[in-house]
Parts: C-alpha cells; structure tokens; sequence
C-alpha cells in the first residue's frame, strides 16, 4: 500500500502517531500546526507537512490539522485497524521481554507466540504467549494467521531463519540477530543491530 512512499517518511509515521496520541484532551489541542508538531519532535517544518500529506488530511491555514482527523488519517495509513498477528523465533532474554511488550497493539499488531530449539522453554507461556518448537513453525504460523516476525536469534541462525518464515507464508521480518539478512524475494526486511547501534551513537559524543 505504502512501497512508494520514501522509507524514511514511513519511519516517521508511528512518530507522530505517538507524539499526537500522548496530547490532553483538553480542548486546547483541537488543532495542531505542523510547525508546533515539527517543534516538538525537532523536525524541519517542510518535511513534516511533506509527511503528513502522504496521509490525506489536509492542513487549515492558520489553524493547522484537526488532531482527531489528522490521528485516524495516521491510523489509516499504518492500517492499525487491520489488525495483523506476528510470531517471534528465538526466546531468549530478549524474545521474552518481547512476548511481555503490551506497545504492539497499539499498532495493531498482535503477537500470537514464539518459537525456540530449547526443549525447557518449549511449552511454556510467557505474557500469556505460548513457546512452540521451531519444528511447528509452519503449522503454527498458519494456525495464527501471522504475516509478520521478529528474529531474536543467534547470528548464526539468522538467515537460516528467515528462509524459513518465509517457507511458512511470513511477508515481512524485523530482524534483530547481529546478521544482515539478505533479501528473500517477497519479504521484506529490516535489520537492527542494537550493539552496532549504540557504537554509532558513542562515535558521536
């Protein structure tokens, strides 16, 4: 639906979502200018209506974006009403501190249940989610309808793992094994590397 909108744009758009969501009801926020949403996220104020224009709501002059309208043109645009399930391989630390995130279905996105190789955590329930062997993968990732998965595997696992979610129907991967993940034809791929994250932003002080 998006594919033509510039990645970054798209990176964007849960931001304001947020930012907008988080505002009081008060009456005092009826109406928000790009320039205050621009302010407030420390964003240039050109691309900020540039962003906001892919959504289809249209800003007032001198008055700005009716927050109601301008929240559910976002919500629109993420589809968060179309709510999609997502599986996650590999439950380790950071597997189960996933399965606990409630933030998901705020976007929503319903995590149905993990997948590891180890046999203690295999049948256990974490954040009321359920840890199924890797050998169910295909079965299980039908039985949930998933479209969507995040890899919190070893390195070494990584694209063995992505080859296989996308053998089980999975469209889209958030990858967070330290790999990169080459491309599966008709899945699309984003690799974030925490460690190599955080020495980027240690290069900067």
């Amino acid at each position: 639906m998006n594919k033509d909108i510039p990645e970054f744009s798209l990176q964007r758009m849960p931001v304001y979502l947020n930012y907008l969501r988080t505002l009081p009801d008060d009456g005092n926020y009826n109406f928000i200018s790009s320039g205050a949403i621009a302010q407030a996220l420390g964003l240039g104020e050109v691309l900020v209506r540039k962003d906001l224009a892919y959504t289809g709501c249209a800003g007032r002059p001198k008055v700005g974006y009716p927050r109601v309208e301008l929240i559910s043109a976002l919500e629109n645009f993420l589809c968060v009403n179309d709510a999609k399930s997502a599986v996650i391989v590999g439950a380790g630390g950071l597997g189960r501190a996933l399965l606990c995130y409630g933030g998901f279905k705020n976007y929503g996105i319903e995590l149905a249940c993990a997948f590891d190789t180890d046999p203690e955590k295999i049948g256990m329930e974490v954040g009321g989610k359920p840890i199924l062997s890797v050998e169910q993968l295909q079965e299980g990732c039908k039985k949930y309808g998933a479209v969507l998965a995040i890899i919190a595997v070893p390195a070494s696992a990584a694209q063995q793992t992505a080859e296989l979610l996308k053998k089980a129907g999975i469209k889209a991967i958030l990858n967070f094994a330290p790999a990169q993940i080459t491309a599966c034809d008709g899945v699309k791929v984003i690799n974030i590397d925490v460690a190599a994250n955080l020495a980027i932003l240690a290069s900067m002080l």
